[in-house]
């Protein structure tokens, strides 16, 4: 299932499965080693150590905060790096996200 999100809603919202995005499916296997393990990179740099949850880039291996935390540095090392995939840094969890597409895998 493909999920999208509506402008001016934070909800995702569901529509028919068109396959994997070009993005999800080259990032399929990739799991590299964080480079920061627990923590998000930028906010370390910063002496920060408030954040909501941890995403890594699956290019890179770069950790970085969500966009429910106060800097969202992981998208913005999207924006900065063009990598295009990202999961879950959170114990349990093995989502993926593709910036591109605003797509869940």
């Amino acid at each position: 299932m493909r999920r999208l999100f509506r402008r001016g809603s934070s909800a995702p919202t569901s529509t028919p499965d068109q396959g994997l995005c070009p993005e999800l499916a080259a990032a399929a296997g990739q799991d590299p080693e964080p480079r920061t393990p627990g923590e998000c990179e930028d906010c370390a740099a910063l002496g920060e150590q408030v954040w909501a949850h941890l995403r890594m880039c699956l290019e890179c291996g770069r950790v970085s905060c969500c966009d429910s935390s106060p800097h969202q540095h992981a998208t913005a090392h999207f924006h900065a790096s063009g990598h295009p995939v990202m999961r879950s840094h959170e114990p349990g969890e093995n989502w993926r996200w593709c910036y591109v597409h605003s797509t869940l895998g």
